[in-house]
């Protein structure tokens, strides 16, 4: 097994050197403004997924695709021989789309704030199904005797009371 932090340390490194040969060493033309967003890598250490973002419209993201996919040699070879590893990581790019993915958080964002704004204003106007009080409280009698007295008074049998 391999250590989880030894695997970390090596995902970000290969995002590093993956990032600064795709500075500075590829002249491709296709090469449009990337964006190196993250790296990882099998606990093997032979597989490598690499992330980008493309500043741009689809035609510059398949250009920036192709572009990659044609310097993969050249940059499995730079990773390989700066990490030391008997196996040079295979390197497969992928297209972040994370603009894509917070365009549509932001979106579904501003449709629950419309749906709670129309809550609001429907709960503004609301009244009581039936009454403001649905619970029966006892009232007090005209003398400040409460009912529950009044009612002890009537359980007692007639005549009782009479000497």
């Amino acid at each position: 097994m391999t250590d989880p932090a030894k695997v970390r340390r090596h995902a970000e490194r290969i995002r590093e050197l993956v990032a600064s040969v795709v500075r500075s060493q590829i002249k491709d033309p296709r090469l449009g403004m990337i964006t190196i967003t993250d790296a990882r890598i099998t606990a093997d250490l032979r597989d490598a997924t690499v992330f980008y973002t493309v500043l741009g419209d689809a035609a510059e993201q398949a250009s920036t695709a192709a572009a990659l996919e044609s310097a993969k040699g050249m940059l499995r070879s730079t990773v390989g021989k700066a990490l030391g590893l008997r196996h040079s990581p295979s390197l497969t790019f992928v297209l972040d789309d994370v603009q894509d993915q917070v365009k549509q958080i932001d979106d579904l964002l501003v449709q629950a704030r419309t749906a709670d704004a129309e809550v609001q204003r429907l709960a503004a106007g609301a009244r009581y199904a039936g009454e403001a009080q649905p619970y029966r409280v006892d009232d007090e009698d005209e003398d400040g005797d409460s009912a529950d007295e009044g009612a002890a008074d009537e359980q007692t049998p007639r005549g009782a009371d009479r000497p």
